[in-house]
C-alpha cells in the first residue's frame, strides 16, 4: 500500500481498516491525475502511428507498445515517444513512407529510397525518451537533459536531487556545473527557502525567472559568476509522494515561455523510470512465477460465466492486504459497470470495498495457503445501480492457481428479476401473454390477462373456442375469421375486438401466431392480449376535439369575413389623397397580419355645415363582430353630435356614457381611445380633444413635435371622467398626423421610442419627397404588425 490509512478506533473491524488503506491509497493516486491525463494523449497518438502503419487495431497497437516497452526495458511512455520519434517531421518529395514497425526488440530499419533524419531534427521528447533507455544513473540523465534541451529550451546546466529519509536533498546528477560548485551543494539539510525542497514537498514546479526577486525568498544556487538568470525546478512524479527535483539553469533572461514550461514538465516525467521511480501500468508489476497472465486471458475469454484472476498484495509484514485483477472472462462485471478487460489491473478493494471481513474474504485467504478450493454459501450483496440499492444473491468458488486464485461466481436470482421484471411491463403496458397447447388441449394464460378480462383466476383461462362469447356482437364476424384462419392454417391474428365486463366494454386486441408440426397443421397457438380501453377513449375524445376545432375554425373564417365585409361598407378606404376644406388629406389603414379577427380601428374625415372640416381616428378594444359594431356606433354617433354644433368636449361626455351603458351587454366591446379635431379654414384655427389616444405629431418645416395633451381619459372607463379641449393655430406648409397605436408599439418597448421612430421616420420620408403619400408609406414601414394600424395625414398646402 502506497499511503498510510488514518488510525482506526480500538474495535474497529478489519473491514473499516482496509477501507481506511484503499482511500488512504486513493488520496495519494488522486495526485498524478493530471498527470496521467497528458500521458493519455501521447499514448493515443503512438497508437494511431502504429494503426496507421501496421493496419492493426486500438487494442493490438496496445499490446505491441507495452510489448516493445517491456522488451527494451523501457517505460510505456517512452516506448511512445520512440514511436512518435520514428515519424519524419517533414518528409521530402520522394521519400519512401515509413514502413510498419517492425517486432518488438527488432531494430527499425528505413524502407529503400528513405532517407535517415537527422537526430537534431527530431522531437526533443522522443531524443529524449531513446537516450533515456540506455542511461545508468543520475549524471547520464542529467546529461542527456542538457544535451536535447539545450537548443530549443535554452537549458545550459541540470541539477537532480533526490529527498533522503532524514529529510535532507541529496544531488544524484549534474551536467554544465563544475565539480567545486557540484561538492558544495552535494548535500543540503532541510533549510527553508531551499527551492528544490519546496518543488518536491509542494509537489509543484517553481519558475524563477526573477534573480533580484527570487534571492529575496529562496537560497539560490550559483557560482562564482552568477551566470544563470533563470532556474526552474521541476518535481519527479512517482507512484506516491515525489522524492525528487530536476533542476534546469539557464543564462538566458526572462520568463519561461509557455512551450518551454509543458517541454519541461514532460521531460521530467520521462526521467521518472531511469530515476528509480518507473511510470509503468499495474499490468506490468511483477509477475508470480508459474503463471502465464496473457495465457490466463486467453482461457477467461473463452469462458460463458464471470470468473477473474486475481494476484495477492502483500505488507511489508507479509500479510495480504488486497488482491489485484490480472485477467478477467468478458461477463465479469463490478458494482460501478466495469466489465471485462476494463477490470484488469483494478483491486479487489476498489471494486468490491466491502468483500474485506467477510467469509468470502477468509476463504480467499484459506484457499490461498493452503490450495482447498473454497465454495462459499449463497450470500447476500448489495449493489447499487443507477442510483437505486439492489440485493443480489451469489455463490463464490476460489481455487490456487500457482501463487495467484482463479475466481469464479454465480448469481442465483437472475431469473426471479427477469420474472418481475415481466410482470412489472405487463402491468404497466396493461397486457399479457396466453399460450394454447391443441395437442393436450391445455391453456396458459398470465397473470395479467385475468385482469383484462375480468377474469377470477380460480375459473382458470379460457380455450378459443369460449372467447367469442365474450365479444360483443359487432367484432364477432371479423375475430371469429380470424381465429378460425389461426386454427386452419396458422396465419398470424392481429386483430381488435371489444368485450363486456361489470365495469363496461373494454377495447382490446389480441395478437397470436401459430407453430405448427410437419404436416403444416397447427399444434400451439402462443400470443398476448392488451386492454386499450384507454388508448381508445383519448382516441374518441381527441376526434371530438378536432371535430370541435373544425366547428370553431369554420365560425371564425365566417365571423372574419362578415365584420371585414361591414368594415369595408363602414370605413371606404380612398385609393388616393382628398382634399377638405382646403387641406390635403392621405389615409392609411392595414389590418392585423396575425389572427383571424378584424380589428377596431377606425377614421373620419368629413365636411360639417359650417365649412369646417371634422378629423377623427380611433381604436376600439378587442377585434371581431363586437368590435366593428362598437366602431360603427362610435364612428355615426360622433358624425351626428358634431353636424348638430355640439362642442368637442361634450361629444366625448356622451360617448363615454354611451359606453358605459352598453358595457352591460356581455358580447359588446366597451372601452375605445379617441381624438378628434374641428379645422377652421377661415382663421386655419384646430380644436382638438383625445380621450386617451396618442397625441398628434406636428411637422412644421424641419422639426416635429408632438402636441402638449388636454385632459381626456378612455371612454368607457368610469363615469366622473372629464374632457378638455386645446387650441393649435395652423401654418401653410404645417403637416399634422393622427394615427392609432399599431403605428408606433413593439412587445417589450417603451412607448416613448416608438414616438421618437415616429417622428424620425416622418422627417426622413418628407425629405425624400414621399409628402404626397406620406400616410400610406408610414403604414407600410410596419411590415409583421401585430395590430390594425390607421394612418391620418393633414397638409395645409403653402401659400400661392
Amino acid at each position: 500500500m502506497k499511503g498510510d490509512a488514518a488510525p482506526a478506533g480500538e474495535g474497529a473491524g478489519p473491514e473499516v481498516l482496509a477501507l481506511a488503506k484503499v482511500v488512504a491509497r486513493l488520496r495519494s493516486e488522486v495526485v498524478d491525475l493530471e498527470g496521467s491525463a497528458a500521458t493519455t494523449a501521447v499514448v493515443e497518438r503512438a497508437k494511431g502511428v502504429l494503426m496507421a502503419q501496421s493496419g492493426v487495431s486500438a487494442d493490438t497497437a496496445q499490446d505491441m507498445l507495452l510489448g516493445r516497452a517491456a522488451a527494451g526495458g523501457r517505460t510505456l511512455l517512452e516506448e511512445c515517444w520512440l514511436t512518435l520519434g520514428q515519424i519524419p517531421a517533414h518528409p521530402s518529395p520522394g521519400t519512401a513512407p515509413v514502413p510498419p514497425s517492425p517486432p518488438a526488440a527488432a531494430p527499425v530499419t528505413p524502407s529503400p529510397g528513405a532517407r535517415s533524419e537527422p537526430a537534431a531534427l527530431r522531437p526533443p521528447l522522443a531524443r529524449l525518451a531513446d537516450g533515456l533507455a540506455a542511461a545508468h544513473d543520475g549524471d547520464d540523465v542529467a546529461e542527456l537533459l542538457r544535451t536535447v534541451l539545450g537548443t530549443g529550451a535554452g537549458v545550459d546546466a541540470v541539477m537532480i536531487y533526490a529527498l533522503t529519509s532524514a529529510g535532507n536533498l541529496e544531488l544524484i546528477g549534474h551536467a554544465g556545473i563544475d565539480d567545486v560548485l557540484a561538492a558544495r551543494w552535494r548535500q543540503i539539510p532541510p533549510l527553508p527557502g531551499v527551492a528544490a525542497h519546496e518543488a518536491v514537498t509542494g509537489r509543484r514546479p517553481l519558475w524563477l525567472e526573477d534573480p533580484a526577486q527570487d534571492a529575496r525568498h529562496y537560497l539560490l544556487i550559483a557560482d562564482a559568476t552568477d551566470r544563470w538568470h533563470s532556474r526552474a525546478w521541476i518535481p519527479v512524479p512517482a507512484d506516491g509522494a515525489p522524492d525528487k527535483a530536476i533542476g534546469f539553469l539557464r543564462t538566458r533572461p526572462g520568463p519561461f515561455p509557455a512551450d518551454i514550461r509543458v517541454l519541461l514538465r514532460r521531460a521530467a516525467r520521462l526521467c521518472a523510470g531511469p530515476l528509480g521511480m518507473p511510470e509503468r501500468p499495474r499490468e506490468a508489476e511483477a509477475e508470480p512465477a508459474g503463471v502465464d497472465v496473457a495465457s490466463a486471458q486467453r482461457m477467461l475469454d473463452a469462458l460463458a460465466g464471470p470468473a477473474i484472476l486475481l494476484t495477492p498484495l502483500r505488507s511489508e509484514a507479509g500479510e495480504v492486504e488486497d488482491y489485484r485483477i490480472d485477467a478477467a472472462a468478458p461477463e465479469s462485471v463490478d458494482v460501478a459497470g466495469r466489465r471485462g478487460k476494463e477490470l484488469v489491473g483494478r483491486r479487489v478493494l476498489e471494486t468490491y470495498p466491502t468483500v474485506v471481513g467477510t467469509a468470502l474474504w477468509d476463504g480467499y485467504l484459506e484457499t490461498l495457503t493452503t490450495g482447498t478450493a473454497y465454495e462459499g454459501e449463497p450470500f447476500t450483496y448489495e449493489e447499487v445501480v443507477a442510483g437505486v440499492p439492489q440485493q443480489s444473491v451469489y455463490s463464490v468458488r476460489a481455487s490456487r492457481l500457482g501463487n495467484r486464485l482463479v475466481v469464479s461466481w454465480i448469481r442465483h436470482d437472475t431469473s426471479e428479476r427477469e420474472a418481475r421484471r415481466l410482470a412489472d411491463m405487463q402491468r404497466l403496458g396493461n397486457l399479457g401473454w396466453a399460450g394454447w397447447n391443441l395437442a393436450t388441449d391445455t391453456v396458459t394464460w398470465s397473470d395479467q390477462v385475468y385482469a383484462i378480462f375480468d377474469r377470477d383466476p380460480r375459473d382458470g383461462p379460457m380455450a378459443l373456442e369460449e372467447l367469442p362469447r365474450r365479444v360483443l356482437p359487432d367484432d364477432l364476424p371479423r375475430l371469429g375469421t380470424a381465429l378460425r384462419q389461426l386454427l386452419s392454417t396458422g396465419e398470424p391474428v392481429d386483430q381488435p375486438f371489444r368485450i363486456t365486463t361489470t365495469d363496461g366494454v373494454r377495447h382490446l386486441r389480441i395478437v397470436a401466431e401459430a407453430r405448427t408440426d410437419a404436416d403444416g397443421s397447427p399444434v400451439e397457438v402462443h400470443g398476448f392480449f392488451q386492454d386499450l380501453s384507454a388508448q381508445r377513449g383519448v382516441e374518441l375524445a381527441l376526434r371530438e376535439s378536432e371535430r370541435a376545432v373544425l366547428v370553431q375554425r369554420g365560425m371564425l373564417q365566417a365571423e372574419r369575413a362578415l365584420a371585414a365585409s361591414l368594415q369595408d361598407t363602414l370605413l371606404p378606404i380612398p385609393e388616393q389623397s382628398l382634399e377638405l376644406a382646403g387641406l390635403c388629406i392621405d389615409v392609411a389603414y392595414v389590418p392585423a397580419d396575425r389572427g383571424v379577427n378584424v380589428g377596431g380601428d377606425w377614421y373620419s374625415a368629413i365636411e360639417l355645415p359650417d365649412e369646417s372640416a371634422l378629423f377623427v381616428v380611433g381604436d376600439v378594444a378587442g377585434h371581431g363582430l363586437a368590435a366593428v359594431g362598437t366602431m360603427a356606433q362610435l364612428r355615426f354617433t360622433t358624425k351626428g353630435m358634431t353636424i348638430t354644433g355640439s362642442p368637442l368636449p361634450d361629444v366625448l361626455r356622451r360617448l363615454n356614457t354611451l359606453l358605459l351603458h352598453t358595457a352591460k351587454d356581455p358580447s359588446a366591446t366597451a372601452t375605445a381611445t379617441m381624438v378628434m379635431a374641428r379645422y377652421q379654414p377661415w382663421d386655419r384655427r384646430l380644436t382638438w380633444v383625445r380621450a386617451g389616444h396618442l397625441p398628434p405629431l406636428l411637422v412644421r418645416g424641419d422639426r416635429a413635435s408632438f402636441l402638449d395633451q388636454p385632459p381626456g381619459s378612455l371612454l368607457g372607463a368610469t363615469f366622473d371622467a372629464s374632457y378638455g379641449q386645446a387650441v393649435l393655430d395652423l401654418k401653410p406648409g404645417d403637416r399634422l398626423l393622427f394615427y392609432t397605436d399599431g403605428l408606433v408599439e413593439e412587445p417589450g418597448e417603451d412607448i416613448g421610442i416608438g414616438l421618437d421612430r415616429l417622428a424620425a421616420s416622418t422627417l426622413r420620408l418628407l425629405r425624400a419627397g414621399h409628402g404626397e403619400t406620406l400616410a400610406r408609406t408610414l403604414a407600410a414601414l410596419c411590415p409583421g404588425n401585430r395590430d390594425d394600424i390607421c394612418v391620418l395625414d393633414v397638409h395645409v398646402p403653402d401659400d400661392p
